[in-house]
């Protein structure tokens, strides 16, 4: 068979040669002592560039996006997050498991809540209602697309959330796409959000983790939760040597994923039946709609495996394509080619 195109996520990416090369270098202790000087540096560096107090290095995002979650609030909270989060839709109920909190979701367009609907939601200081102690924002946003929402949008939510004493927390998995899309430093976004959880180990490339970066003491609460949850990781130096190249090299080179799915996402539109809204089109995901062509999202996504292109369906007549370093502009070009043959077009 031909090379096999992967676009299931950024999640499928290889560590580089300098990410193995500084794995197999990198000087190591316990973590959990606090340790590990690899690990200290990548935190200090994560804490440094998005402008926080403090951060801690965990397995992965869902466990960054709980912990966070678990030190700012209490058991019978509420939580506001979008109607489509990943906090939501992809972290198997754990702010109910975990928390012991339930969630109110407020609809968004392209993954950005407006700000009035945000403060209605809000529960009134009532015996009956449970406390509002934690929005939730996230950009990039998954479910829409890579969209990324817009600044003026988060600082208006982040300033309604301090007029009513509750902390903003962003899922940030993909916070640097969004920095890129929108040409400004990661500080920039991260500046409306008390507490940021941001993956490596997509488009950045490193093979595992993610970090948790807000104030020291938040940060010691999401360390001991994530203690709880048995994320302590000993020698994670090994893994945390390859996350500092993460953020010192790759965050430097998403703007050619980005281009990457303008150009897979401009292919494709061209081929009868396939839809594709290219306002969407922002970071490095393409949401590919297949109604017109006759065929449901994983019957597109089973005939397309056939042809050495893997995708995800998303719902019943749309699918996710996502580039990412590993993906080159030849392997988009073979791509579409593959699908104008598969449809017959």
């Amino acid at each position: 068979m031909n090379k096999v195109i992967d676009l299931r996520s950024d999640t499928v990416t290889k560590p580089t040669s300098e990410m193995r090369e500084a794995m197999a270098r990198a000087e190591v202790g316990d973590d959990v002592y606090g340790e590990d000087p690899t690990v200290n540096r990548l935190e200090a560096l994560g804490a440094e560039m998005t402008g926080k107090e403090a951060a801690v290095f965990v397995p992965t995002g869902t466990m960054g996006n709980q912990v966070s979650i678990m030190a700012w609030t209490q058991r019978g909270d509420e939580i506001i997050v979008e109607s489509n989060a990943h906090i939501f839709m992809f972290e198997a109920g754990g702010p109910a498991v975990l928390s012991g909190v339930q969630i109110r979701t407020v609809p968004g367009f392209r993954g950005a809540m407006d700000p009035e609907d945000v403060e209605a939601a809000i529960r009134p200081k009532d015996l009956h209602c449970p406390r509002t102690s934690l929005i939730c924002l996230e950009n990039t946003h998954n479910r829409s697309g890579g969209c990324v929402i817009p600044l003026d949008n988060m600082k208006a939510i982040y300033e309604l959330a301090k007029q009513h004493g509750i902390n903003v927390h962003l899922d940030g998995a993909r916070v640097f796409n969004a920095a890129t899309a929108l040409g400004v430093d990661v500080k920039q976004i991260t500046r409306y959000a008390d507490s940021v959880q941001f993956c490596l180990s997509k488009g950045l490339c490193a093979p595992v983790g993610s970090l948790v970066a807000g104030p020291k003491e938040f940060v010691d609460r999401a360390r001991k939760a994530r203690k709880i949850l048995g994320g302590g990781m000993r020698q994670a130096g090994v893994l945390a040597a390859a996350g500092i190249v993460a953020l010192e090299k790759m965050t430097k080179r998403l703007g050619e994923d980005h281009e990457k799915a303008r150009k897979l996402a401009q292919g494709l539109a061209a081929i009868p039946g396939l839809e594709i809204d290219m306002d969407t089109v922002q970071t490095n995901m393409v949401m590919v709609g297949t109604k017109g062509a006759g065929i449901d999202a994983a019957e597109f996504a089973a005939l397309m495996k056939r042809h050495g292109v893997l995708f995800n369906w998303s719902t019943r007549y749309k699918v996710r394509m996502v580039t990412h370093n590993d993906v080159g502009f030849d392997d988009i070009d073979e791509a579409i080619r593959r699908v104008k043959e598969a449809l017959g077009a």
